[in-house]
């Protein structure tokens, strides 16, 4: 259960590479933004039946109660939203291996402001490797 995280994050860059491959087959003849909706429409379906398989959605009201909570919730919606029309978008126009590093440059800007906004700390083996990734992102997007 120690490295759960590591698990989930593994799998978490593996269905994310498959979003790029199924994305960029996808949109090859229709309109980006008109595939994302229908995209973020069959994810809520899927997380719903999640929810209901897990036997959480009593949860939900509590969540809509909470302020904080739901305000936060509702941000990182909408900017999930814009990451995805972008992502498309991207994906419409440029290589799979071009966009691909591109947008894990989400790595390094979140490193970043998690220091700066939820004081994080972070040691200079990962401000390495965080540097190392926005240089591998350019290196590979450019190459």
């Amino acid at each position: 259960m120690e490295n759960l995280w590591l698990v989930f994050g593994l799998l978490s860059a593996v269905t994310a590479a498959l979003v790029a491959i199924f994305g960029k087959i996808g949109l090859q003849s229709v309109d980006a933004n008109a595939a994302t909706s229908i995209r973020s429409v069959i994810m809520a379906v899927f997380l719903l039946a999640v929810v209901v398989f897990q036997g959480t959605l009593k949860e939900i009201p509590a969540i809509l109660a909470d302020k904080k909570a739901i305000t936060y919730i509702a941000l990182s919606g909408v900017a999930g939203a814009l990451s995805w029309l972008f992502y498309f978008l991207a994906l419409k126009f440029g290589k799979v291996s071009q966009v691909a590093p591109i947008d894990k440059l989400s790595v390094v800007i979140a490193t970043i402001l998690a220091a700066a906004l939820l004081g994080e700390k972070v040691s200079i083996l990962a401000g390495v490797g965080v540097a190392l990734i926005a240089l591998g992102a350019m290196l590979v997007a450019l190459g």
